[in-house]
């Protein structure tokens, strides 16, 4: 299976525009609000690593200056009187200046690398928080590529400028300041011939930043590709081999990797040009002050000390000005991700819970909808008002063509949508105006796909009750007949199904979603498809189990196959999100099977 294009397009383009936009609007918009955010709980620590860097710039700059006062103070009274109290004074002090800044160093790292692992930390828990609480709809739009792209690379791309970016920035700004500053103070015409060379490296780093924004922009685009075709595929596998899509497949990831390839190799060799371009132009820099210095030396001008002093700190110069530079492609890249990122935290779930929610104290399981219109877009009307009862205790069976609207009623009954107007009633409240958790105990869906997680079967059955006993798990599963199939695994009811359910078969994984729905014991149980996959000789079993299921329940249940459509007390038919037909199956199913 292939990323089609348009979707790819979609993703892709997240990276392209966007990030020029982000960074523009960084510093006064949600960017900004989601990593104060996401920040302020961690404000002493950030204080702190401030400090410490702070603590660290000055001992890194009093280096050179104390080699300046060793060469200038302390050699000659050592010459004039064999004397090395001065420099052994100069030498003590650089020695605890540089193992202060080695210290410092030590401790703002380690401070930052936590902050910045505590702050993922919450981020990646608030994003996956939040996406398992966006709606269905959301979900149904947004591809699972995009879902592990903000989880994966976005995080990281922040996480870079936690760890790496902000330390460049405040050690980069602090050192080239305070650098500039010392230089002048220490002689200002050797100083402009120092700074003479700025010009050229600001324009270099200008070209650099415009070159590699490109790059960067085509790195995204084809990482995100790449993860996209990725996660297709690996999700439809079994089509993938039953089709024999194999080499098919592989050409097109392997054309997506190569774009990849190419991006990368194009951002290393702006690298490549940028940080030997900044380095040659620091040497030709060092070799003018050494030839304007060491004449100004020999006219008396100035001292050895100050000559050696400038070297050194042109030496620490053009190392923050290449950081400043990387900092740039970091903070736009943790820029795009934070906007992606306040992006889908600034969604809200089309189906949410009311702030003072009705309370459901017992449900009978009595279902109307009073005049429901739906849409899942605003051009394409699925449910034209539709009236609909369905008495408490009832068991009713949708029919009608693919598309017909089937799926959208038990959707809107289980309020996995709302309507686009009208109303759903539960019990005669409106299912807006329940709480999530009432209405998750009243009303329970069974789909066709009959979805396991990762754990063992019992773990999978009392997902329907959190915390029932395991005589109650046993009890369920024997009630819809799959106690026969459990007791035949390797370990029973402690077997671990794998990663969704593909130690099982199909039709096991859904006696197995039975069982739980069968524990979860709802008012109103909504079966969508919930047979289809099994064999006759299975839903011949269930057909019986399902009679124990649909006991003194209202029951919903949507099926193409009629054996399973005979168990209902009333038929409804439904064609272009109308309902055409309603009756017993007896009255009915003579019609249907005739269309």
């Amino acid at each position: 299976m292939t990323a089609p294009a348009n979707d790819w397009h979609g993703v892709a383009a997240e990276g392209q525009d966007q990030i020029t936009a982000s960074m523009a609007s960084f510093l006064r918009g949600r960017s900004k609000r989601l990593l104060l955010s996401v920040l302020r709980p961690h404000v002493r620590a950030v204080v702190g690593s401030v400090a410490t860097i702070f603590v660290y710039n000055l001992c890194a700059l009093a280096g050179p200056w104390l080699v300046k006062l060793a060469i200038d103070s302390g050699i000659p009274p050592l010459v004039e009187s064999g004397s090395m109290s001065k420099l052994v004074l100069f030498v003590g002090l650089y020695v605890v200046a540089a193992v202060t800044a080695g210290v410092t160093d030590y401790e703002f790292t380690k401070l930052t690398g936590r902050i910045g692992q505590d702050v993922l930390y919450d981020l990646r828990s608030r994003v996956y928080d939040h996406f398992q609480k966006l709606s269905v709809g959301f979900h149904e739009r947004y591809t699972s590529g995009r879902v592990i792209s903000r989880l994966t690379s976005d995080i990281d791309a922040i996480g870079e400028l936690l760890a790496y970016g902000l330390t460049t920035l405040s050690w980069s700004l602090l050192f080239l300041i305070g650098i500039t500053v010392l230089m002048l103070l220490l002689d200002v015409p050797l100083a402009l011939v120092a700074l003479a060379s700025l010009p050229f490296v600001l324009a270099l780093t200008i070209w650099f930043r415009s070159n590699s924004s490109r790059a960067y922009r085509a790195t995204r685009e084809a990482v995100t590709a790449v993860i996209v075709q990725f996660v297709e595929t690996m999700g439809g596998v079994r089509a993938v081999q039953a089709f024999r899509r194999e080499p098919r497949n592989q050409a097109i990831f392997t054309e997506l990797n190569d774009k990849y390839a190419d991006a990368n190799v194009w951002s290393s060799r702006l690298g490549a040009i940028y940080g030997p371009g900044v380095r040659m132009l620091g040497n030709a820099t060092a070799a003018a002050v050494l030839l304007v210095g060491g004449s100004r030396v020999l006219d008396g001008e100035i001292t050895v000390g100050v000559l050696a002093a400038f070297l050194l700190y042109l030496k620490q110069f053009f190392e923050p000005v290449q950081e400043l530079s990387q900092f740039y492609s970091v903070f736009q890249s943790a820029a795009a991700a934070l906007e992606k990122l306040s992006g889908v935290l600034d969604e809200q779930a089309t189906v949410a819970e009311p702030d003072r929610p009705t309370p459901l104290p017992s449900a009978e399981g009595d279902v109307r909808f009073d005049g429901v219109t739906f849409s899942y877009r605003d051009d394409i009307v699925v449910l034209p008002h539709v009236d609909l009862h369905i008495p408490a205790g009832q068991t009713v069976a949708l029919v009608g063509r693919t598309g017909a609207g089937k799926t959208t009623i038990a959707r809107l009954i289980g309020r996995f949508y709302d309507p686009t107007d009208g109303r759903v009633l539960l019990d005669g409240i409106d299912l807006r105006d329940l709480a999530d958790d009432d209405l998750r105990r009243a009303v329970v869906t069974v789909t066709q796909e009959g979805f396991l997680f990762s754990g063992s079967v019992a773990d999978n059955i009392v997902l329907g009750r959190p915390g029932a006993k395991r005589a109650e798990v046993e009890a369920a599963a024997r009630a819809i007949g799959a106690d026969v199939f459990i007791d035949a695994l390797p370990k029973g009811y402690d077997t671990d199904v794998a990663k969704r359910g593909g130690r099982l078969s199909s039709g096991q994984r859904q006696l197995v979603a039975f069982a739980r729905a069968f524990l979860a014991d709802p008012r109103v149980l909504i079966l969508d498809e919930a047979t289809s996959s099994l064999d006759l000789p299975t839903e011949r079993l269930v057909q019986e189990a399902l009679r124990t299921l649909l006991a003194d329940r209202t029951a919903v249940i949507i099926a193409h196959r009629l054996s399973t459509v005979e168990i209902a007390d009333r038929v409804l038919v439904v064609d272009g999100g109308r309902i055409i037909a309603d009756g017993p199956p007896a009255e009915v199913l003579p019609g249907v099977r005739a269309g």
